[in-house]
């Protein structure tokens, strides 16, 4: 399960596309690597993003749309729209490692994100690194898998968002998607699919 904001729902210049979301592109992968395979297993990546919504209200929807589904994983993104409302980076993740502690007790298996920088406001680009650095820290300290979307995505001579996955300056288009879905692909699922079989 992917859980989050925009950045989950796949929205593109301001329009929601499912085609474009990170979700549905690191399902398309696993399951092309499962045929490969001639495996059995079976995956489906469900994607539980709100557009304009804050950590607090993922974490507040958690037990429902999270805990409810008996998700095996569940990926979360989540702080950029708390960044842009100006709210304090150890506020946003203390939601963030609330919802980590929710997932292990339900036996639910976390994979903690970075934040995807931004083009276009340099001012909020400082509390992403801020953040990310947090949230690194959390998951290393809890043992979690830590997909860092923002190295993934951003110019690595500026820390802004590459214009080649940029849509809007916050959104990402359908490249910047897709590569988020084979980062989260190759640097978690597909050692995770292979590991029965090994």
């Amino acid at each position: 399960m992917a859980l989050g904001d925009s950045l989950t729902v796949g929205e593109s210049d301001f329009l929601p596309d499912e085609y474009a979301s990170y979700p549905t592109h690191l399902e398309a992968l696993a399951k092309e690597h499962l045929r490969n395979l001639q495996s059995d297993l079976k995956i489906n990546v469900l994607n539980k993003g709100i557009c304009g919504e804050l950590t607090s209200g993922m974490l507040e929807r958690f037990s429902n749309d999270v805990s409810n589904e008996e998700a095996d994983y569940v990926i979360i993104l989540g702080g950029a729209n708390d960044i842009g409302w100006g709210l304090d980076t150890s506020k946003i993740a203390h939601n963030l490692t609330s919802m980590y502690d929710l997932a292990q007790d339900d036996n639910i298996v976390p994979v903690a994100c970075s934040v995807p920088s931004i083009l276009g406001l340099d001012n909020l680009i400082p509390p992403r690194v801020s953040l990310n650095r947090i949230i690194q820290m959390e998951a290393e300290k809890k043992n979690l898998t830590f997909l860092d979307f923002f190295k993934a995505t951003a110019d690595p001579h500026t820390n802004r968002l590459s214009e080649n996955y940029s849509a809007d300056g916050l959104h990402l288009n359908t490249e910047g998607y897709r590569e988020m879905g084979r980062f989260a692909f190759d640097g978690w699922l597909r050692p995770l699919l292979e590991r029965p079989l090994g």
